[in-house]
């Protein structure tokens, strides 16, 4: 369970100060995708390195599985795999000696790490390139290991940060098969992207950031009877050409 409460986060003080999430509150059950959605600069990225515990809320909090990031963040990094597509490679490295790596870092034994290795390497499609360098792999390979690598100490919860940015078609349904796969283990699962199309074919609810403020949320045929718009995209540009602020409806 993703627990997020009144986040608030405002940069510098005075005339000049930006208010970049504004009273930002959601939840997020075992088992449920939900699409975290705005366009550039709405607030995402703030939002979720404010739940992994990077970035301190000027007000409001995060519980992940009952621990509160305010005064348990080690233990909710535990609890978290995030997969950005800012993320990079150890280009030296190959995928199994990153998967390996990173297990360690989560304090997985010997025996825990080879386990993961393998599965993982099974359910995305690693072994053709395993044990090469990963400076020699295609985009879309690189974006295979991303996701394995956040799924090496099985976390209970997943963010994923723009999953999709420079994949083609055949990487985006890489990413897309990952998303269910998580889905039907019962994890909770964030997706932060301005790809509004591909949101609609992953979530199962959405919550639509706009200028740090939630404006809309629910499932796609909540959002269109209370938008009365068909698409994620026009209820977006509606609020685009709105002069006042939209009220979150849920």
């Amino acid at each position: 369970m993703i627990s997020v409460q009144q986040l608030t986060r405002q940069f510098g003080d005075g005339p000049d100060a930006v208010l970049a999430v504004d009273h930002l509150s959601f939840e997020v059950p075992p088992g449920e995708v939900y699409g975290l959605l705005g366009p550039n600069g709405a607030g995402k990225t703030t939002t979720l390195r404010m739940v992994l515990g990077l970035l301190t809320p000027t007000s409001g909090d995060v519980e992940i599985l009952g621990y509160r990031v305010s005064e348990h963040a080690d233990e909710v990094k535990r609890q978290i795999g995030l997969v950005s597509a800012s993320a990079g490679l150890y280009q030296w490295l190959t995928p199994r000696e990153i998967l390996e790596f990173f297990a360690g870092g989560y304090g997985l034994d010997p025996e825990q790490v080879q386990h993961q290795v393998e599965r993982l390497a099974d359910l995305m499609d690693l072994r053709r390139f395993l044990d090469r360098r990963s400076a020699t792999l295609s985009t879309g390979q690189k974006q295979r290991v991303n996701l394995a690598r956040a799924l090496v100490h099985d976390p209970p919860v997943v963010l994923l940060d723009e999953p999709t940015r420079g994949l083609d078609v055949v990487g985006s349904q890489v990413v897309f098969d990952f998303v269910n796969t998580l889905r039907s283990e019962g994890k909770a699962i964030v997706v932060c992207t301005h790809q509004l199309d591909e949101a609609e074919r992953l979530c199962d609810r959405f919550g639509l950031l706009f200028r740090g403020r939630l404006r809309y949320e629910g499932t796609l045929q909540d959002l269109r009877e209370q938008t009365q718009r068909a698409t994620i995209v026009e209820m977006f540009l509606d609020l685009l050409r709105s002069p006042q602020p939209v009220e979150v409806s849920a």
